[in-house]
């Protein structure tokens, strides 16, 4: 039998049992993908639902916040909470605030911890183990415990109320130190030692070859130690006592009035307010985090 009979010949139709199986497969296909995405979507309601209620309740007159039983959607809208939070706090100097707070602990945290790992890491000294040991131990002791501490040595400085007191005591961090040494680690050695048998110092080779190869790693724990004190509030309350030397989230807890009264759609107001600089934050730094997953050729 020639080719051309052979290509001219056409396939066998598949019998109804075979098309029964196919198309019952394919219903189940379709079943567990709309399973799955209604799975999904009721997940992601859940999830979401605090959020709503932050939104919602910044747009409700008080009467609406106090009434019984709530409602998620307000019966009328008003922006009376957002004018609020500017003419009882100094809301623009709290969100300043922040800004130095959050941004001057993530820049040196991040530069001091990087260092740290990459001595770990990548360079050969005695005791190298024990030091690492150490500070992870460290992370197993509470915050609240050293809180004190610090505090008296901040006084002793005379740095509270000031950024530098803010800020000093945060300049490095446990957790960033094993986060980054555990990344430095896993890139290979030929690219640093090539650069020290051209002549480059350990300098050279951590800002020019290790760094650019761990931005993941940075970008991603910039973002941490960011979000983690931009939304403290023990930290700035403990170390200001000046209403102008407040962050948002401290300043937040100045509105509650006599008799512990809250002004719920207020705090809320000024809450939704504080989240869009994290919300613009957090996508700017993705956007640059996912291109350099894609650009870096190293795992």
């Amino acid at each position: 039998m020639s080719a051309a009979t052979l290509r001219a010949t056409p396939a066998p139709a598949p019998a109804p049992e075979q098309r029964r199986v196919v198309a019952a497969g394919r219903r189940r296909v379709r079943l567990s993908t709309v399973a799955l995405t209604a799975a999904v979507a009721v997940t992601t309601l859940i999830v979401l639902l605090p959020l709503f209620i932050v939104l919602f309740t910044a747009f409700k007159p008080t009467a609406e916040v106090n009434a019984y039983p709530p409602t998620l959607l307000p019966d009328a809208w008003t922006i009376a909470n957002f004018d609020r939070i500017f003419t009882d706090l100094p809301f623009a100097r709290l969100i300043g605030n922040s800004f130095l707070f959050a941004g001057g602990v993530t820049l040196f945290a991040v530069t001091f911890d990087a260092l740290a790992a990459y001595a770990l890491a990548r360079i050969d000294f005695r005791g190298r183990r024990t030091l690492l040991v150490a500070i992870v131990a460290t992370l197993m002791i509470p915050f609240q415990a050293t809180l004190i501490p610090v505090y008296q040595i901040v006084s002793d400085l005379g740095w509270v109320n000031t950024f530098a007191g803010l800020i000093a005591p945060r300049a490095a961090d446990a957790f960033g130190i094993f986060f980054l040494r555990q990344f430095f680690v896993a890139l290979p050695r030929d690219l640093d030692n090539a650069a020290r048998i051209d002549g480059a110092s350990e300098l050279r080779v951590f800002a020019q070859i290790v760094l650019p190869n761990a931005r993941p790693a940075i970008l991603t724990l910039a973002i941490f130690v960011f979000v983690n004190n931009w939304n403290d509030l023990l930290w700035p309350l403990v170390f200001t006592t000046q209403r102008e030397m407040g962050t948002i989230t401290s300043g937040l807890t100045q509105l509650t009035g006599p008799g512990g009264i809250v002004p719920y759609g207020v705090m809320m107001a000024g809450a939704l307010v504080a989240v869009v600089p994290l919300v613009l934050a957090f996508m700017l730094v993705q956007r640059k985090f996912i291109e350099s997953i894609a650009t870096t050729g190293l795992k």
